[in-house]
């Protein structure tokens, strides 16, 4: 049974969602995001000026006249959502934590996507697959997958990306648009070589969800921290500026790793942070994927 408090969350997520896609993020989804090419339509009759290379032989030689192939683009999707869900998304320093962020941005874009008529499938993971969740169209699917990312409860802490990347390309034939939902704390794995393979057969897309704490630290004197997914513990002397100084180091040094490996592999990266507005991060996601199907 799923509580109240999930459904009224969800309901939320709902209500909130619907408002971006509807007044903020209205035509730029369809926009920036195509079909797979062009599909026939019909036959019909050849008419002066047409491309004779459309010139279906089959009809003409049947007919006895020239007949033509006609083509529409087809529009419709699937839209895959991966979402991380092992044990360091339940951190936040502010009311909204990295699980809740990940749950709206997945109900914005499966929002966005049956709005369009395209399909949405779900695939949660820790350090293997959790959960799949087909592409269906529909509402009601979409209040699925949402009730799935925040009351889903995983066996597993730790996160493991490959097993994800190697599960999507096994179950969707089709080249997809893929967002990726996850703070990409992966640790010593080396998953560069198959976010590469995966972006070459799927449009892949890298939401980085984090927390700001989690790159400045506050001046609160000694905090014994805990690794939600290994359960490590160490102590750590926040009034120390210089530590302070040396973990913000550290985490850009890995920010800027991860982006810079990220777009080696041709994925896309969008940069959102609990308990802050992502819909600026979103709209320069696609202006930026407009300016690039414009050159």
């Amino acid at each position: 049974m799923i509580s109240k408090d999930v459904l009224k969350k969800v309901r939320q997520i709902q209500i909130r969602s619907r408002h971006m896609v509807n007044d903020v993020f209205a035509g730029q989804y369809q926009s920036v995001f195509k079909g797979q090419g062009m599909e026939f339509h019909e036959v019909r009759e050849y008419f002066p000026g047409d491309d004779i290379r459309s010139i279906d032989w089959n009809v003409t030689a049947r007919m006895g006249h020239p007949f033509i192939k006609k083509f529409v683009e087809e529009r419709e999707m699937t839209v895959m959502l991966m979402v991380d869900i092992s044990a360091s998304h339940s951190f936040g320093s502010t009311p909204q934590l990295k699980k809740n962020l990940a749950a709206e941005l997945a109900a914005v874009l499966a929002f966005s996507a049956i709005r369009n008529n395209d399909r949405v499938g779900l695939i949660l993971f820790t350090d293997e697959v959790e959960q799949y969740v087909p592409p269906q169209k529909g509402t009601r699917h979409v209040l699925r997958v949402i009730r799935e990312v925040l009351h889903f409860e995983p066996q597993h802490k730790r996160t493991k990306l490959t097993p994800a990347l190697d599960f999507l390309n096994h179950v969707t034939n089709r080249k997809s648009v893929t967002f990726l939902i996850s703070d990409f704390f992966f640790g010593a794995e080396d998953y560069q070589r198959h976010l590469a393979i995966t972006s070459k057969r799927h449009d892949l897309v890298g939401i980085i969800v984090g927390d700001k704490r989690e790159h400045a630290w506050p001046r609160v004197g000694i905090i014994d921290w805990e690794d939600a997914e290994t359960g490590e513990r160490f102590m750590v002397d926040t009034s120390d500026v210089r530590t302070r100084n040396a973990l913000m180091s550290t985490q850009n040094r890995k920010r800027q790793d991860l982006l810079k490996m990220l777009r080696g592999a041709s994925v896309d990266p969008i940069e959102v942070y609990a308990g802050e507005p992502y819909e600026k991060e979103l709209i320069k996601f696609f202006r930026m994927r407009e300016r690039r199907l414009k050159v």
